[in-house]
């Protein structure tokens, strides 16, 4: 018999909150009959919407607050003033352990910052990272760290290695994820201090990490490993590079198939091939972005998503608590240190 969870949720994070975060805890609800909700937020607003989906209303509890935290608002404020917000009582919840996870779709910075300070880090973690998915030729890819960390020295990226891997496993259901370090060339002089230094440890190191070795950013899309290692700096800039070509090619082709009548006709006879594609890229499928290294689950969802990605982001939060995502972490970190250690006894030797 699964074993009933409790996620908190930021009801009043995002773009279309709260009306999204209803919509996306039915949809939910039909793949996760065995999660209750913790809805953080405007009560005035919440039982309204709740009225309307009779089917949720009883795994559904309403936690008042007036206070939700904006798309404006600076982390560092949000720290020193935000502690009566949704998105703080919904970290909180975690933190007490009256939430197994929490999703949020709110601002991602003060996010960050809100569950960094309430949930702190696992033990042996000097950062935190976010790791989010992509779709590659071969399927689907993990890539962190996307944003959090805009500097990273050589052990900040072993442990992103650790994360993504362990993560990929279990939310992407590979057995022996590969791991690559995003790099300028894949040759082992090329790159900075850090990746070189990354790659030599994972190389050498006594950890059940299948290494790559470097990966270049045309190797993402194509799918050579399973985890893509990275900065925030550079990873960052990947995701948005990779969106809007992405937005950049959806609109070219929709000026090529209205440009002419003839062209309208080749949509009509491509469309089932295009709406595969259309599905095969589409983002709400890869939406929850993971904050890794948290002694606690937090999923970031993206601001401006709808329903189906806002409940995907659930099934990702569902899915690192099922499969007990920080248990597994501690225990590969463990043996990070041990290995750590034993080079330690080596060199002194």
């Amino acid at each position: 018999m699964t074993t009933r969870l409790t996620i908190s949720l930021d009801a009043m994070g995002g773009d279309k909150a709260p009306e999204v975060v209803i919509q996306g805890v039915q949809i939910a609800r039909t793949r996760l009959p065995h999660v209750d909700f913790l809805l953080y937020g405007d009560q005035a607003r919440l039982e309204p919407l709740l009225e309307q989906a009779p089917d949720i209303r009883s795994v559904c509890t309403i936690c008042h607050t007036d206070q939700s935290v904006s798309g404006d608002d600076k982390p560092s404020q949000v720290l020193r003033q935000g502690r009566r917000s949704s998105m703080w009582l919904a970290v909180d919840a975690v933190a007490k352990g009256e939430a197994d996870a929490v999703v949020s779709a709110g601002n991602t910075g003060a996010l960050m910052a809100v569950s960094k300070f309430v949930l702190r880090m696992l033990p042996g973690i000097d950062r935190p990272a976010i790791a989010g998915f992509f779709p590659t030729e071969r399927g689907e890819s993990v890539m962190l760290d996307l944003g959090a960390n805009v500097e990273c020295d050589a052990r900040n990226l072993v442990e992103f290695a650790v994360m993504g891997e362990v993560f990929a496993r279990i939310v992407l259901g590979i057995e022996q994820p590969s791991v690559g370090i995003l790099n300028v060339g894949s040759e082992e002089l090329k790159g900075n201090d850090a990746v070189r230094g990354a790659a030599a440890a994972l190389k050498t190191g006594n950890l059940p990490i299948k290494f790559h070795g470097f990966v270049e950013g045309n190797d993402i899309a194509a799918g050579t490993v399973d985890v893509v290692v990275s900065d925030g700096f550079t990873g960052n800039i990947a995701l948005k590079s990779a969106e809007g070509l992405a937005r950049l090619y959806a609109n070219f082709l929709r000026d090529a198939f209205s440009s002419s009548w003839l062209s309208k006709l080749g949509y009509l006879l491509a469309r089932s091939a295009l709406v595969k594609v259309k599905m095969r890229t589409d983002p709400r499928r890869y939406n929850g972005a993971m904050f890794l290294g948290l002694s606690g689950i937090a999923v970031k969802s993206h601001g401006g998503t709808d329903a189906l990605g806002f409940a995907n982001a659930i099934g990702v939060a569902a899915e690192l608590v099922t499969h007990g995502f920080n248990e597994r972490i501690k225990r590969e970190l463990e043996r990070l240190h041990q290995a750590d250690e034993a080079s330690a006894q080596a060199a002194a030797i």
